[in-house]
This record gives structure tokens, C-alpha cells and sequence, in this order.
């Protein structure tokens, strides 16, 4: 099974389409009977690493809400979205007045996602709640993930989680919490989720479609993935094994040698189509130079593990930067691998 929407991977299914979920079963339980008391918060923090099913959890509970309006009648569980009822054929469809997905927009010109969530997407909600201020219904922002909204973006988002119309919802998605407007955390109600069991995984990916041809590829893909669906299909579809085996190389090898595998990288990330697995290259890069810092801290090597830390947040502000300003990619990639190999 899989989805052609924009931003959504190989082999996924978009959130809104995904009638099942792997894991949470507490954080699902929370949802339904805080809402189901009447003393729900009316900003959700959904935090947890990127693919571990925080958009799945929110349009799911959406789901529920839109479901059952009345909180006083409504379930004490999440069920599982019913296909072919009208809320979820609206939400499906894109089609709900009452719900809103605020994410990163598609570029007209070039059929790609933009780099970020901006004020102009966050406008809609200003327009979303004027339109239905008069329906009595639930109304329902999925901000996914608010680490994409911009200054400006976050700013406006903040203004209305600050005065909140009556029965909205929001749900704000965050792979970094900690990388958010403390004002905007400070608004929301904090739902940590964490990464999926092995078996968790093994269910999800099956019910993806895909089966491990050996348990020894599973438990190396599993060990790699760190329990996020999202991060198994980079590695199964999108040559992530073949990225974090060239970057070992980038850090063993040495001279020539090194330099042309640095530039075999760089020439594989920047070409079309490439968005994804330059995703995956740039999330290895940077969980490797923190992993590190924090086996050298632990190792009492604090020198080496803020050289390790400073060297991460430089290396993630440069791959920051280049997506705002639209940089040569592959520029970017052999600047930050010289970086990385001093």
C-alpha cells in the first residue's frame, strides 16, 4: 500500500487516509476520556521522534471528535476510523469544514514542498475559524509539524492559541519540542509519544506491504530505524543503507580517497528526486555527531563532546540556511562533510 501525496514517502499512507495505529494505546486512551470528561486542553503537544505515527494520532482523534461532538456520549477509546463514514470520507478527501492540516505547502512552480510553514499558511486558520464561527461544530487545526513553521508563522500561531475560539482544537505536532516559541509550549498540553516496539514495527511495515526477507535483514534495518516507520522506509526504499555505509567511509577513509567518496555523496543527494534520501543523509549526519557528543560526555570527554555538540548545531544550521535560501545542494553537502573531516 502506498500514497502519492506530496511530502508522504514510498510505501507510506498519508495520516489522513490511515485508518490504523501501531502503538499509543495510552496516549489514544488519554485523548479519548480527557475529551470524553469535557476538561480536554484545547492544544494538544504531540511530541515524539519523526515517523512514529504523532499525524496518524491526531487525525485519528479528529476522527473521534468530529465522530462524537457531544463529549459526554463519546467512547472512552479510539476506534478505528470506519472508511465509509462521512467524516472520514471528508477528511480523506480534504474535504472537512471543520477540520484544517496545516503543513508545508507545495510549490506551484516546481511541484515541491516548500521549506517551510509560513505565515500565509497560518492565515487560513484565521480564515478557517471566521468562516465556521457561527456552525457550533468542533473545529480542528492539525499543525504538522509546528518545527516547520517559520518566525513569522509561529508568531501568528501564537496569537491564537492565546485568545482561542470556542471549540477549537489544536493539535501541534513536534519532532523538537524543545525547538519551539517556549510561549507556544507554554499554551499546550504536553502528550509525549515514543518510539514503536520491534514488534510494533514489524506490524506497521507489514501492514505497509513489506516483509523482511530474513531476520537478520529486519534486525539491522529495526537497530537503524529506532523504532520510527518513517525512518525503516528511508532505509528499505530510499538507499539509506548505502548512505550510512558511504558516510563511514567519508569517516575512515582518508585523501584522495575520501575526497571522492565525499563527492559521490554529494553528487547522489543533489540530483532529482533525491529529497528523500538527502533527508535521510542529513538526519544520519547530525544524530551521529550527537550520538557522539554523548558517548564522549558520558566517557567524561566533555572537550571532545562539545566539540561534538557545537560541530552538530553548526552542521544543521548550514542544511537549515540552504533550504531557506535555496542553496546548491550539492555545495552544501561537501561543505559540511569538510567540516565534519576538518
Amino acid at each position: 500500500m502506498s500514497d502519492s501525496t506530496p511530502g508522504v514517502l514510498d510505501g507510506a499512507i498519508a495520516p489522513s487516509l490511515n485508518t490504523v495505529l501501531y502503538g499509543h494505546r495510552e496516549a489514544q486512551d488519554f485523548l479519548a476520556q480527557t475529551y470524553r470528561s469535557g476538561k480536554g486542553h484545547h492544544a494538544i503537544l504531540v511530541e515524539g521522534p519523526e515517523g512514529i505515527g504523532k499525524a496518524t494520532l491526531a487525525f485519528r482523534f479528529a476522527n473521534h471528535v468530529l465522530s462524537h461532538p457531544d463529549p459526554t456520549s463519546a467512547p472512552d477509546t479510539l476506534a478505528d476510523p470506519d472508511p465509509q463514514s462521512q467524516v472520514s470520507r471528508q477528511i480523506a478527501g480534504g474535504a472537512s469544514h471543520n477540520l484544517l492540516h496545516l503543513t508545508r505547502p507545495v510549490d506551484e512552480k516546481t511541484g515541491k514542498v516548500k521549506s517551510a510553514i509560513t505565515v500565509d499558511e497560518v492565515r487560513r486558520a484565521g480564515h478557517f475559524f471566521s468562516q465556521t464561527s457561527g456552525s457550533g461544530n468542533w473545529r480542528i487545526v492539525i499543525i504538522d509539524p509546528a518545527d516547520d513553521l517559520n518566525r513569522n508563522g509561529a508568531n501568528a500561531i501564537l496569537k491564537i492559541l492565546e485568545e482561542p475560539p470556542r471549540r477549537a482544537l489544536f493539535m501541534v505536532l513536534s519532532h523538537a519540542p524543545g525547538k519551539l516559541l517556549p510561549t507556544i509550549r507554554s499554551r499546550c498540553l504536553p502528550l509525549r509519544l515514543t518510539p514503536l516496539s520491534d514488534q510494533e514495527m514489524l506490524s506497521a511495515l507489514n501492514h505497509l506491504g513489506y516483509a523482511f526477507r530474513s531476520e537478520e535483514e529486519a534486525g539491522r534495518v529495526l537497530t537503524l530505524a529506532g523504532g520510527s516507520v518513517a525512518r525503516a522506509l528511508k532505509i528499505i526504499n530510499y538507499g539509506g543503507l548505502d548512505i550510512i555505509a558511504a558516510f563511514d567511509k567519508v569517516l575512515t577513509q582518508s585523501g584522495p580517497a575520501r575526497r571522492k567518496v565525499m563527492h559521490q555523496i554529494a553528487d547522489a543527494l543533489s540530483g532529482k528526486d533525491s529529497d528523500a534520501a538527502f533527508d535521510f543523509f542529513v538526519e544520519h549526519f547530525i544524530d551521529t555527531l550527537t550520538d557522539t557528543a554523548r558517548s564522549s560526555a558520558l566517557r567524561g570527554e566533555l572537550a571532545a563532546a562539545e566539540r561534538h555538540a557545537r560541530l552538530a548545531s553548526s552542521v544543521a544550521e548550514r542544511f537549515k540556511v540552504s533550504a531557506a535560501y535555496n542553496l546548491d545542494r550539492k555545495q552544501t553537502i561537501l561543505d559540511a562533510l569538510g567540516d565534519l573531516v576538518g
